[in-house]
């Protein structure tokens, strides 16, 4: 049934369409990368104080972060719940895009800059209608209640919600909303029912050379200061060492895990200069998702070895530096069965023939024959919860409770919690061929193939959260679901703690758009010639 607080909800997220639009455009054109949103997290902020949130910028000690919070103390419903929901904005490096039908980095910059490609551009703006309708039919409705709304900067790398969660910015929470783009089938215009995401670690080890003159020492003389002196191996060699050690860390140890992913990134030092002297500084980020803590322990033992050994062998030193520590995710049945039945009164998104044409010129470009269309169908249609996880568990050991990954898991252990997927548009291909990275990043930008799915992500968070809102059953079943599924609540005997015992790692040379007498770029040049 649709309240008159649902319908006062569904019809401020139609009428405000034309904003959402521009806004989820204005992010994407950001195209922000982890830890250096910062035109990103502005504009939320500067969004939600016109819209009369208190906003603390910066929270968690992040700078790209931000808590919002408004309370309507008028209600009639006697209650007064606290319902959360959030926003990423960040982008990947390496896929700048425009919002275009053929090829090409936004204007300026090269292809190397960031892109959204899951897009959380719109994963944020259908978190903020969903605020704002939630909002407006709380005032127009008399319903009592507290909306918190976090900024979640750094999601590519599981970055702000472990220390969210460690600083207790999910705490007291009635019900958390978290929203993505679909990205795999099943997980299409559906809402995770028991396989919720798994744990993931994320470290940088940085070697720093910082005494090479003791690496070639013999009977306690100097080593000589010239070009064509002994030399310590240096930071260079280190790291390339751990590289290839932990390329063989894959092979070995980590297929006979299960369930798992590890990859790397290589931080600039900035060494442009060539010269007979040891590297003295180089840095390697890793990123391991897997379905436990346990097995996420044990692959960083595997990685903190070969470590010590690339430092031992090139005369350096190494620091291991956490970027995430991030627990796996907890089910809860009640909050799913509530957003399941907000999905199915919003529907699956549509796109209409103007989209349509659009993604048929795409198809052009990108060397396919135009489809009258060109969706693939399960973007059009629903499928229930149930009928995901069997799919979802044909593949999967029945000992296997978590797979894939993101980092609203970490909210799963301070509120009841549900995530759900609306399907972003992606396109049918014809036998033995796979599409671009252009064409879905492109996609996730151009308004006519991207609104459906924030309008309809959007209305379904409000659904949701108005739901909680007015109906105490329904919070009550959540509530009563997480109490028995962590063992007690926060602190109970089945309750897995924040993860998280480090600070913000915001100082690292994470890739980042940069001002110099050149005027703005990104730090990889452009290339333009």
């Amino acid at each position: 049934m649709i309240t008159a607080a649902a319908a006062s909800a569904l019809n401020f997220v139609d009428d405000h369409e034309v904003d959402l639009s521009s806004w989820t455009r204005t992010i994407f054109d950001f195209g922000e990368t982890a830890w250096r949103e910062y035109q990103s997290a502005d504009w939320y902020v500067t969004r939600l104080r016109e819209e009369g949130f208190d906003v603390e910028a910066g929270s968690g000690g992040m700078p790209t972060a931000f808590c919002a919070h408004w309370t309507n103390k008028a209600g009639t419903n006697g209650e007064s719940p606290t319902i959360g929901m959030y926003a990423e904005y960040d982008a990947v490096p390496g896929n700048c895009q425009d919002a275009s039908t053929a090829k090409r980095p936004r204007s300026g910059l090269s292809e190397h800059a960031g892109g959204h490609t899951d897009p959380h551009s719109g994963l944020g703006i259908s978190g903020l209608g969903g605020l704002l309708a939630t909002k407006a039919a709380m005032e127009r409705h008399g319903i009592a209640g507290t909306l918190r709304f976090t900024g979640e900067p750094a999601e590519k790398v599981r970055g702000s919600k472990p220390i969210h969660a460690a600083k207790g910015y999910y705490d007291g929470l009635d019900g958390m909303i978290s929203f993505h783009p679909f990205y795999m089938l099943p997980l299409c215009n559906t809402v995770r029912w028991d396989t919720h995401c798994g744990a993931a670690y994320s470290m940088i080890y940085r070697f720093v050379c910082d005494q090479p003159e003791r690496w070639g020492l013999s009977d306690g003389a100097p080593i000589p200061q010239s070009h064509s002196a002994v030399r310590a191996p240096g930071a260079n060699d280190a790291l390339m060492m751990m590289y290839m050690a932990s390329k063989a860390l894959r092979d070995s140890m980590l297929p006979h895990q299960g369930g798992w992913s590890i990859s790397e990134a290589i931080l600039t030092a900035g060494q442009a200069t060539a010269d007979n002297l040891p590297a003295g500084l180089a840095e390697i980020q890793y990123m391991m998702r897997v379905p436990t803590i346990a097995m996420a322990e044990q692959l960083t033992a595997a990685l903190d070895r070969n470590a010590e050994h690339a430092a031992a062998m090139t005369g350096c030193r190494v620091e291991r530096h956490w970027v995430c520590k991030s627990r796996p995710g907890l089910a809860n049945h009640a909050m799913a069965e509530i957003t399941w039945e907000a999905l199915n009164i919003v529907g699956a998104p549509r796109w209409d023939e103007t989209a349509k044409a659009i993604v048929r010129e795409i198809q052009i470009n990108a060397g396919v024959e135009a489809m009258d269309e060109p969706f693939i169908d399960e973007c059009t249609k629903l499928i229930s919860p149930r009928e995901a996880e069997a799919i979802l568990r044909r593949d999967l050991p029945p000992s296997q409770i978590n797979s894939t990954s993101d980092d609203y898991t970490d909210m799963t252990w301070h509120a009841p919690t549900v995530r759900f997927y609306v399907a972003r548009p992606a396109l049918k291909a014809p036998k033995g061929y796979a599409y671009p990275g252009w064409v879905m990043n492109a996609l996730g930008g151009i308004p006519a193939t991207i609104d459906p799915m924030v309008v309809c992500a959007a209305k379904t968070v409000a659904l949701t959260a108005l739901r909680l809102l007015e109906d105490e059953g329904a919070r009550k079943l959540a509530r009563d679901e997480f109490i028995e599924r962590t063992g007690g609540g926060v602190g109970g005997s089945k309750w897995i703690a924040p993860l998280c015992d480090y600070e913000p790692p915001i100082h690292f040379r994470w890739p980042e758009y940069v001002t110099t007498a050149r005027g703005r770029e990104w730090w990889i040049p452009t290339g333009a010639q």
